[in-house]
């Protein structure tokens, strides 16, 4: 790889709605350049950037990959990130280390909620995004519509720079608006012919320059008020205004082709060099400075070394594999680095440019530009590296709690290293996962963000590290109180010869009223009925006791035990006797007081539009929860709800499927409140089963 300033740099995320062509897109573009000799196909499991087993077989991008291609002398850096919304770890992952996102959209379909999302996400953070109408040549295709729904949902910052010739089987070519030139793609020779504008265009052509001339006019006082005096712009002030725009996030340029038949391609690539941003007009990274002050830190190859670790891959022949942005300076192999999130220092003998799933050596890596760093097991991503003199930290990067869970069972006993292994290094790859052992249950329990995204990771640990395993619906919190009172005897006598055995105890059981969910003991014991050594061995026996209630083995809670009477032999009383008249008195007491189940109740935001409101207070209602409230201006209101926790099983799923994809929610744990008779005998029935 050739040696590159900071300028001669360009970092794009492909983003957008699922099946737009983004992966196509990047295949195109490589094989413009001449980074391939021939197209690849997702169909034909056969792209540069779709390489990952499970990509190949799903047909669609799971994690992003990174091409880095060479035109005029600028290296491009082209992410194909994940457009399916069970990915979008890695999205937030691609975003956070490229300084323009190109929002890929279907001419076809026009505007989905991808490109919706991918947009306010871009607005979130602030990134400066273009986009790119693709699929021109196929039947329905219709640039038109799509310009004007862009235009109309995003706002006039959205202008067209090319304007496609024809259209679905009559897409030939590309008209370069502002250059004002044509360029007509042969489909026998497979050769761009630069023309002039087809005369029935040419109305189109001007339309859509004068969007983009009062587009660049409003982003500085100058134009303006040359565009008011002379009516027009020359060529270099509205490249210069896109650039200017197009980084500032106030113009958003829109180009169009078809990547599949490499039409567009070369133009798209002119544009890329003309007025995409470099990483000098990046936003500043925000950052912890030594003293615990926060900062922001502009991209700069002059300053010391400084880079963030964005995503993490465990390849099976490289190993570990940790991709990085560098921010500040530059980094050379076998540069002595710190760790800043560990204070862990580090020498980088192992520093590569990555493409695809190949690799390359790089004697150096400057700011701007993305490396890989392999074989050190310290780094993670959301890491900070730095020079030892440089003592900065980057923000980390915010994944939302994942919300559908499965609990982790192995198909046979002598898998679970295996199972750990392969959960351990899936969940380092990916950030958006969690898994944890449940203590209430014991279960290990993996959550992600979807049932397709736990599928992947199923499949994974059984092609990648030879774990089968079965994922379940993982058990609920429920517990067992009582709600009456009663007043019993336990007594524990044998005698086998020899030694016997006697345990003798009187006790009140009660619900407990204090809030406190643990066992209130009392010792109303008088005159030594009970020996003293022998109470706080009553009191542990119903601690263990109370670990399961009597109806359905859940934790019993909220349990006052008073002890006030019993009996005892003076040689063969013991601890042991006294645990077991106990027990006999807990289950004969408990199942007297009227045992009721209680069930985990969740506090739920969910996030969602006007559109959808109907359908989820609705479905609220049906899962036995209730609406507390309503909160939010503007398109996104949050639906504030209470709903048992076992009714939300599916719920990351159909909330997805009610709301197009555009809903969201948040949980967290109430309360746990009685269950219903008729979900009582639901619950117990499955039991059973």
């Amino acid at each position: 790889m050739k040696d590159y300033s900071i300028k001669n740099l360009r970092n794009i995320g492909f983003i957008g709605h699922g099946a737009t062509g983004k992966t196509s897109l990047v295949e195109g573009i490589a094989y413009t350049t001449g980074l391939i000799d021939r197209m690849g196909r997702v169909e034909d499991k056969n792209t540069l950037s779709d390489f990952d087993s499970e990509e190949k077989k799903r047909g669609f991008s799971i994690s992003l990959s990174v091409i880095p291609i060479e035109k005029n002398n600028i290296k491009i850096n082209l992410l194909d990130i994940p457009g399916y919304f069970d990915f979008y770890g890695e999205s937030i992952q691609g975003m956070r280390s490229v300084d323009v996102a190109n929002i890929v959209v279907c001419g076809v379909s026009g505007i989905q909620v991808g490109t919706e999302k991918a947009w306010d996400y871009c607005n979130k953070i602030k990134l400066s995004r273009t986009f790119f109408i693709n699929k021109l040549d196929r039947e329905n295709a219709n640039f038109d519509k799509t310009l004007n729904e862009l235009k109309e949902i995003f706002g006039i910052s959205v202008v067209p720079v090319q304007y496609p010739i024809g259209i679905g089987e009559n897409f030939r070519g590309i008209i370069d608006v502002i250059s004002e030139k044509a360029k007509i793609y042969n489909y026998k020779t497979k050769r761009i012919e630069e023309t002039e504008i087809p005369k029935e265009l040419l109305e189109k052509v001007a339309e859509c320059k004068q969007m983009i001339t009062e587009a660049v006019a409003e982003t500085r006082e100058e134009l303006l008020d040359k565009y008011f005096n002379e009516g027009f712009l020359t060529s270099e002030e509205l490249y210069k205004g896109l650039l200017d725009g197009c980084a500032r996030g106030e113009i958003a340029p829109v180009m169009c082709g078809s990547a599949t038949n490499g039409i567009g391609m070369d133009s798209l690539l002119d544009n890329i060099v003309r007025f995409f941003p470099d990483p000098e007009f990046s936003l500043a990274q925000k950052c912890i400075r030594e003293d615990n002050e926060t900062d922001h830190i502009c991209l700069d190859e002059e300053e010391k070394f400084s880079a963030f670790i964005f995503k993490t891959s465990i390849d099976p022949f490289a190993g570990k594999l940790s991709f990085f942005r560098v921010i500040t300076g530059e980094i050379s192999s076998n540069d002595l680095v710190i760790n800043r999130l560990k204070e862990k220092e580090e020498k980088i003998s192992n520093l590569y440019f990555i493409n695809g799933k190949n690799t390359e050596k790089a004697n150096k890596i400057i700011a701007g530009d993305i490396g890989v760093i392999a074989k050190v097991d310290s780094l993670e991503t959301g890491d900070t590296i730095t020079a030892l003199d440089y003592n900065v930290v980057y923000d980390k990067l915010n994944f939302r709690k994942p919300m559908m869970h499965k609990a982790v069972y192995p198909k046979d006993k002598g898998s679970e290293d295996k199972i750990n292994i392969g959960l351990s290094k899936i969940i380092e790859e990916d950030k958006s996962l969690q898994l944890e052992r449940r203590e209430v249950t014991g279960e290990l329990v993996i959550s992600g963000v979807s049932e397709l995204h736990l599928d992947v990771v199923e499949s994974k640990l059984k092609e990648k590290f030879g774990a089968e395993v079965l994922f379940k619906k993982p058990k609920f919190n429920y517990k067992e109180t009582i709600t009456s009172h009663s007043d019993v005897q336990g007594k524990h006598k044998k005698q086998s010869g020899g030694h016997g055995q006697y345990g003798d105890v009187k006790i009140k059981f009660e619900r407990r009223l204090d809030g406190e969910e643990g066992l209130e003991f009392v010792d109303n014991v008088v005159g030594g009925a009970v020996p003293r050594n022998f109470i706080p061995v009553v009191e542990k026996a119903l601690e263990d006791c109370m670990k399961k209630g009597v109806l359905l083995g859940y934790p019993l809670v909220q349990l006052k035990a008073t002890l006030y009477d019993g009996s005892s032999h003076s040689v063969d009383s013991s601890e042991m006797a006294f645990k077991i008249a106990t027990s006999i008195a807990y289950k004969k007491g408990i199942e007297l007081a009227k045992p009721i189940i209680l069930e985990p109740i969740m506090k739920v935001n969910i996030y969602i539009r006007d559109e959808s409101m109907g359908d989820i207070i609705s479905d609220i209602n049906k899962r036995r929860g209730r609406v507390l409230g309503m909160e939010g201006e503007g398109e996104v209101k949050t639906v504030i709800a209470e709903v048992p926790e076992s009714e939300l099983y599916t719920y990351a799923t159909d909330l997805q499927a009610m709301t197009g994809g555009r809903g969201y929610f948040e949980v967290e744990y109430s309360r746990h409140e009685e269950l219903s008779k008729i979900e009582t005998l639901k619950l117990i029935e499955s039991k059973e089963e």
